[in-house]
């Protein structure tokens, strides 16, 4: 089973920033895509970013607007997600996930998430 540890949330005013980690028991984390998800209260989960495995592309929410951006690092197994002049409407719990990379099909069990709280 794969284990995934998100952390670097945290409360923070409009306008600022937030990096997030996810850490990967997967062993084949360099060959997999790997993606963000976030759920706020009182909705579905939804996708946030992914990246491929190895030569780098990204795809985002629509919604984002270039705020966020997403890198990994497979000598260390860990995704990142930074987060760029968030809004009130970025607070959520944020997940990580292998996913199939087009369709952003989660593919492992999920973590306990890190939470992000944006005050306006």
């Amino acid at each position: 089973q794969v284990h995934v540890l998100e952390s670097g949330g945290g409360l923070v005013q409009a306008g600022g920033s937030l990096r997030l980690s996810c850490a990967s028991s997967r062993r084949t984390f360099s060959s997999s895509a790997m993606g963000w998800f976030r759920q706020a209260p009182g909705k579905e989960r939804e996708f946030v970013a992914a990246i491929s495995w190895s030569d780098g592309l990204t795809d985002y929410s629509d919604s984002l607007a270039g705020r966020f951006a997403i890198s990994r690092d497979n000598a260390k197994n860990t995704l990142y997600l930074i987060m760029n002049s968030l809004k009130p409407e970025d607070t959520a719990i944020y997940y990580c996930n292998s996913v199939n990379w087009g369709t952003w099909e989660p593919l492992d069990y999920w973590g306990q998430g890190t939470q992000v709280t944006v005050s306006s």
